[in-house]
């Protein structure tokens, strides 16, 4: 009935208001087309929109799709910044963001090797999805240490690749869904969802442990009616770009308690087979087409949810959540799905 498209800054990859020239691919000739933009978390903030088109009862089935093609990205990437009046950010993503992880490294104490164990578990995870951009299933803890230090301390093999990639979800109402049931079909269902935002530029953010990411994680604990997310929730989908921050999330969806998410991470307990198994389908470590990634991520945890994943499956998942977030990190965009009707 409507379709809802979700696509990362246009100077990412060099064309303007790309959704006027797919419009038909996508099936929107004569239906509603509405875009959505909240930076790296718009995949995300996408499956929500749709979702909230939904659950209001304006339509009964909407598509969601993002995308993003970043091998064409780099010439109008490189002359469209710095834009006057605007901060520059001339270090790319991995430069602003490294201070913060330096920071949370200050204040959690968390030993140096914590990223390479991340990333060795997601990369291994993403050797088993077949959709994964890196398959790197020969990955060690020695490699990813021994890697080039690109911003300290992010290394290479701690970093998300520059992908081409896309990823489509349909979501329907109560009646479908229930219908796709009956004709012995699983479905996800969507327990809750959640959007947040912050400033960018604001001397007081905490951009170790953003208060948007929290606010965003409380209303959705709150509204999926869950008290102990990590005793609650069998596995998750979440935006790590740098490996780092994995425990950082931890902690701001929480996870662990502020300080406490690399324990988490060094326990194996965010493995496959542990307490928590985050990011089983590889994760953003593993594929990176910024537009889509969020949404690949919500996709992720209903796969899940309806045993659909394959050799990525984690067993006995029942409830999962999705989560992307995006700019400097100020947006967030979250929800759970289940296997049982909420």
């Amino acid at each position: 009935d409507a379709v809802v498209v979700g696509k990362a800054p246009d100077f990412f990859e060099g064309v303007m208001m790309p959704e006027l020239f797919m419009a038909d691919a996508m099936g929107a000739t004569g239906k509603p087309l509405i875009r959505v933009h909240t930076a790296g978390s718009v995949g995300g903030s996408t499956g929500v929109v749709a979702a909230s088109l939904v659950q209001s009862g304006k339509y009964r089935r909407v598509l969601a799709m993002a995308w993003e093609k970043q091998s064409e990205s780099n010439a109008m990437w490189a002359l469209s910044i710095p834009v006057p009046f605007t901060k520059p950010v001339g270090a790319g993503a991995g430069g602003y963001f490294a201070p913060h992880v330096r920071a949370y490294i200050r204040r959690s104490g968390a030993p140096t090797h914590i990223g390479a164990m991340v990333a060795v578990k997601d990369r291994q995870n993403g050797a088993k999805n077949p959709l994964a951009h890196l398959h790197q299933p020969d990955i060690t803890l020695e490699k990813v240490m021994s890697s080039q230090m690109l911003w300290d301390p992010i290394r290479f093999d701690e970093t998300c690749p520059s992908s081409d990639g896309a990823c489509a979800v349909v979501i329907g109402n109560e009646e479908i869904a229930d219908a796709r049931v009956a004709d012995g079909h699983p479905v996800a269902w969507i327990h809750a969802t959640a959007l947040r935002t912050e400033p960018l530029a604001f001397s007081g953010r905490d951009q170790v442990n953003p208060q948007a990411g929290r606010d965003a994680a409380k209303a959705l604990w709150k509204a999926a009616g869950i008290t102990s997310p990590i005793d609650e929730i069998d596995t998750a989908e979440i935006y790590v770009p740098f490996s780092w921050f994995e425990p950082m999330w931890l902690e701001n969806l929480g996870f662990a308690p502020e300080g406490e998410g690399w324990k988490l991470t060094e326990a194996g307990e965010t493995a496959m087979g542990g307490r928590i198994p985050l990011n089983a389908s590889g994760g953003v470590l593993s594929s990176n087409p910024i537009g889509a990634s969020g949404l690949i991520r919500f996709a992720e945890a209903a796969i899940q949810v309806m045993g659909k994943a394959g050799d990525h499956q984690v067993p006995d998942a029942r409830k999962a959540l999705g989560h992307a977030y995006g700019g400097g990190s100020q947006y967030y965009s979250m929800w759970v799905v289940g296997a049982d009707k909420p």
